[in-house]
């Protein structure tokens, strides 16, 4: 892909994710268990108008809508700075452990310490943050390589996760409350929700931006970095622990969802290449409308029932990774 093309597709994505992440959203707030005409969303919305759908809207729809913006633009953030700071398409903080240390803290705070339960994105970022530090240290031996950080990352997500499955068998009697959140879903967000993660995912995202200089310098590889004067072994602790708050602050409010901070960024990554001045902001974007599109689909598609969004993403996400991976010398 020449220089030209590259353009033309980075000035479509541009162009089109914001429409697709306006369209989506308002997809969100039409369609449900209830539909609503696009007039009565305007009303409500724009004039404030005192509708019989107005409680659903506003109570119910647009926080949760929002609510998944962040999830999604936090989770894709996250992919994206660990794909490039490891240099392996495969990064995420699914696969890594991070998620997991986020989703071990959350669960031992839901079920062994429930009054503590409104410290849950402080809790379940320090659970990333201590497991990203682990990973880290583990992979160090006079500098973390990415792939030995990737393979340090693989064992502690999988004993992370035994250590989750031990405190829900040990604590069996509050499972219950437990189990949807460790599906990944967005069921009964609320505005609370939303005040609750939003300021560390503002935090994590407007700092996520200042990181875009350093990934660029660490793709050149860290001999080069290290010749334009850059502390390589800090920046990528750093790029990590960022990783860490941006994964934990959606895995505080969503649960364990997949799929999207390994996929979105690489989708992008394959459509307008490597730089981060447009990968970091377009996946936000696509993580967003992806977490959305989803979410709304998952519980108006399967009514009665209402499908968790990570079950679907998962159902969804593999096959059509698998056939990204099959395909992919298309998009170069």
């Amino acid at each position: 892909m020449n220089k030209a093309q590259r353009a033309r597709r980075r000035t479509i994505a541009w162009i089109t994710l914001p429409i697709l992440l306006l369209a989506v959203s308002v997809y969100g707030l039409a369609y449900g268990s209830v539909s609503i005409a696009l007039q009565e969303i305007n009303r409500v919305l724009l004039y404030n108008h005192d509708s019989t759908y107005r409680t659903i809207l506003m109570d119910l729809r647009l926080p949760r809508v929002l609510v998944g913006l962040l999830v999604g633009a936090c989770l894709a953030a996250s992919g994206a700075l660990l794909q490039g700071v490891m240099k392996n398409p495969l990064a995420d903080p699914g696969v890594i452990g991070v998620s997991a240390g986020g989703g071990l803290a959350a669960v031992i705070t839901m079920v062994m310490l429930p009054q503590l339960s409104y410290l849950l994105p402080v809790t379940a970022f320090l659970g990333a943050f201590l497991s990203a530090l682990v990973i880290y240290l583990l992979a160090w031996d006079r500098g973390a390589s990415p792939v030995k950080i990737v393979l340090a990352g693989v064992a502690i997500n999988a004993l992370l996760g035994a250590l989750t499955n031990g405190v829900m068998v040990m604590y069996s009697d509050r499972v219950q409350a437990v189990l949807p959140w460790l599906s990944g879903g967005l069921n009964g967000r609320s505005w609370h929700h939303l005040e609750f993660m939003a300021p560390y995912a503002i935090i994590g995202l407007i700092a996520s931006l200042f990181a875009i200089k350093p990934a660029n310098l660490l793709l050149l590889g860290d001999d080069s970095a290290q010749l334009l004067g850059q502390r390589v072994e800090l920046q990528r602790l750093l790029i990590i622990l960022l990783s860490a708050l941006l994964a934990g602050t959606a895995v505080s409010v969503a649960g364990l969802i997949g799929f999207v901070g390994l996929v979105v960024p690489h989708v992008i990554r394959l459509l307008i290449g490597e730089d981060y001045r447009f990968l970091l902001p377009l996946s936000m974007l696509g993580g967003g409308t992806l977490v959305v599109l989803a979410d709304t689909v998952a519980r108006s598609w399967f009514d009665p029932i209402e499908l968790p969004v990570g079950i679907l993403l998962a159902a969804i996400g593999a096959p059509f990774f698998l056939i990204l991976l099959k395909k992919r010398g298309n998009f170069r």
